[in-house]
């Protein structure tokens, strides 16, 4: 059996949404990997020290995965990838950060410290993969994030009807409040219209979303945090998915929303047209751009072969992210 170190943020917990290391982690232990993780200290000091820590511990495990982010979280990346290399202890970065394409072009010394070093650089978004290799990264292969698809059963929906859902975390790269103006928009052509927003606070973009509903006098559903099973039963309700992003690269919720059934219009950014094709199995439209997505939700509602023809070429993409096929690009990896 292989041993394996998961450093991530595994905050789940403290409320946050869970990421990779709360979904790949238990599908690899499925697997037959033996997996610790670390860390879930809420602190972001105590979990640096956590993370180091375990490293240092568990010095012995065959191999450290490293969720590795663009952001603050960024450091953690790097602090525990050079840990790792004065130990000489095998380590991949497993890249999730939408704007890692800018840290490659602004902090180019430090990243080739982190990814030139590594064992492998995993990556799920073909978009990731193109950026590393125009900077001399060969050292990087293709995973896709995984669904269980046997968990996400697909709603035939004969005709779309002015039902909205987001699903994200509340935080400015997602872009929440044009989730509320595009919903403003849709109200007055289809004043049934609804909008469920399903996510936990971040950054302060919940409250301002939810001011800015009662600025617009829209009734939005804001349900906080759900269970994955919570959100998948709330998603019969709704007929569309609107994915608002700034920066994107391969979002899981996309994937679990084209597995449901819901028709995706989402802002074409980053990694999303990689993930993606717009008219086949989504609507894509420019970053920030309220008119489009308003224009696509309304295509959506008045072209019923449209609508049936994107949720079916969906489906069948989302099929190429199930973890039964997925688990053997890992298994080649760490075995």
């Amino acid at each position: 059996m292989k041993n394996l170190l998961y450093i991530g943020n595994k905050l789940s917990k403290h409320g946050l949404t869970p990421t990779s290391i709360e979904i790949l982690g238990p599908l690899l232990e499925q697997d037959g990997f033996n997996v610790v993780y670390s860390s879930s200290q809420k602190n972001q000091a105590r979990r640096l020290i956590a993370m180091l820590w375990s490293i240092f511990q568990f010095r012995k495990f065959d191999c450290v995965l490293i969720d590795t982010y663009s952001t603050t979280n960024f450091w953690y990346a790097f602090t525990t990838s050079q840990l790792c290399r004065c130990l000489q202890l095998k380590y991949i970065p497993i890249l999730h950060g939408g704007n890692l394409a800018s840290r490659l072009k602004n902090n180019p010394k430090i990243c080739q410290m982190i990814f030139k070093h590594s064992f492998k650089n995993v990556s799920p978004s073909l978009f990731l993969i193109e950026q590393f290799k125009l900077k001399g990264y060969e050292n990087i292969v293709h995973i896709p994030n995984a669904v269980e698809l046997e968990n996400y059963p697909f709603l035939e929906r004969k005709k779309a009807k002015p039902k909205l859902l987001w699903v994200r975390s509340f935080a400015k790269i997602y872009n929440p409040l044009m989730a509320v103006e595009v919903f403003a928009s849709v109200k007055k052509k289809y004043p049934e219209a609804t909008l469920c927003m399903v996510g936990p606070e971040k950054d302060g973009s919940l409250f301002d979303a939810k001011r800015k509903a009662t600025d617009l006098n829209l009734d939005i559903l804001f349900t906080g945090k759900l269970s994955k099973a919570d959100w998948i039963n709330a998603s019969q309700e709704y007929d569309i998915f609107i994915n608002t992003t700034h920066f994107d690269n391969m979002p899981v919720s996309v994937i679990e929303a084209m597995s449901l059934g819901l028709a995706v219009v989402s802002t074409n950014v980053g990694g999303i047209p990689f993930l993606l094709e717009d008219q086949k199995d989504a609507l894509l439209i420019p970053d920030n751009n309220v008119d489009k997505m308003v224009e696509s939700i309304d295509k959506l509602i008045k072209n019923t072969d449209l609508f049936s023809k994107i949720t079916a070429s969906a489906r069948l993409k989302a099929e190429q992210f199930d973890w039964q096929g997925i688990k053997f690009k890992w298994s080649t990896i760490l075995k």
